[in-house]
């Protein structure tokens, strides 16, 4: 196990009917002139906005708004967010949404102290400083961004998918009602589940000895979310089911299971790339990367992933071939994928092979990434061919 330090100072308000509370967490927190922050009509259409904006205004806050959000966010509605909050005066954001919304609040939050391009913190032109305090009420268990220190925007101009860090982004605190999933779409469902794995999956792969603890973590989380989500499937106000869901979308990100132990990150930094140039649902993406990134790393070290194999897809171990057992549990993951309505394959998706090169380029603009296995531009080629 490694040397680690371990911060995570989001309070979390975890249970039925707590966005109510949101006026009193936002005044025990300084707030005053607040930015409701959220998407789309979705918030509107299942009365969430009502709610949210009642307690707000009841508990005496000024209250100003900005929706838009879409998903993959993009730096241009930031861009505006910073302006109307320096001319407002604004002291706190409520962050109403999933991931996608926190981390535009984020972003909006970093650039309000900022005289420059909230895009320089993006692109690692300026480090992320003093940021507007944030609250989250989460409405997509997905990205885990209501605890996380990190914020990942796309830049139109150009197709720049790209993430900033800074422990000012850490929301002061997260309301958790799973009632809130009772309306997505089956597909918003299943791609918030693959990116809860995928966040799991970053930090359970790893060269780092000796992190039992935290490999079973992992693998009780991501034993969890496979039982759980065909059980929303089947019945959407499953609320025991949402419970389990949404509770380890936010274990699986708030770095508690990497604590100790070397990350990777190869996939998310390549389905960036694949989002940003495409506008493919995050959580697809890594569905569709995941496993060609398996495939083509696995005998890095095998025994990794006969226990990734074993211990989350009950694969038998008695199979004497190593790489069989690697093999069939890759199989089992992609089949499970499929089974919840996800591509497992480009072509799925209707992604061609015309920008591989691209995309590549661009995923290593910084220099080689992941860290299981570094994987230069002609690596995430490979990746990207396997994945056709």
């Amino acid at each position: 196990m490694l040397n680690f330090e371990y911060y995570n100072p989001t309070k979390i308000i975890f249970g039925k009917e707590t966005q109510n509370q949101i006026g009193d967490l936002v005044k025990a927190y300084g707030g005053n002139r607040v930015l409701l922050h959220y998407g789309g009509s979705s918030a509107k259409k299942s009365g969430v906005y009502d709610q949210v904006m009642r307690a707000l205004k009841e508990s005496g806050l000024t209250v100003f708004e900005l929706g838009g959000v879409k998903p993959n966010p993009r730096v241009s509605l930031i861009r505006e967010g910073v302006t109307l909050c320096k001319q407002e005066g604004i002291d706190f954001i409520v962050a109403l949404g999933g991931g996608s919304v926190i981390d535009s609040a984020k972003g909006i939050a970093a650039g309000s102290y900022y005289d420059g391009d909230v895009w320089d913190f993006y692109m690692k032109k300026a480090p992320v400083g003093q940021a507007l305090p944030i609250g989250v009420i989460l409405t997509i268990p997905a990205a885990g961004s209501e605890t996380s220190a990190g914020s990942v925007v796309t830049n139109e101009e150009g197709h720049y998918k790209r993430d900033c860090q800074g422990e000012t982004l850490i929301p002061k605190f997260a309301v958790l009602n799973p009632q809130l999933c009772f309306t997505l779409p089956d597909y918003q469902v299943s791609a918030g589940v693959s990116d809860i794995l995928a966040h799991v999956m970053e930090r359970y792969f790893t060269n780092t000895e000796h992190v039992d603890l935290t490999d079973r973590l992992c693998e009780a989380t991501m034993r969890t979310v496979i039982q759980n989500v065909r059980l929303v499937r089947e019945n959407k106000e499953n609320y025991d089911a949402w419970a389990e869901i949404m509770w380890a979308g936010t274990i699986a990100h708030n770095n508690l299971l990497g604590t100790g132990r070397e990350q990777d990150w190869g996939s998310h930094n390549i389905e960036h790339e694949l989002s940003a140039e495409y506008d493919i649902a995050h959580g697809a993406g890594l569905a569709i990367i995941f496993p060609a990134w398996m495939k083509y790393v696995y005998r890095e070290n095998i025994h990794r992933f006969v226990q990734f194999a074993v211990r989350v897809w009950d694969v038998d171990f008695a199979c004497e071939r190593p790489e069989e057992i690697v093999l069939e549990g890759i199989r089992r993951m992609e089949g499970f994928f499929r089974s919840i309505g996800m591509p497992v394959r480009l072509s799925e998706a209707g992604i061609g092979e015309d920008r591989f090169e691209q995309m590549a380029e661009k995923a290593c603009m910084f220099g080689s990434i992941g860290g299981f296995k570094k994987l230069s531009e002609q690596d995430i080629v490979e990746i990207f061919r396997i994945a056709r």
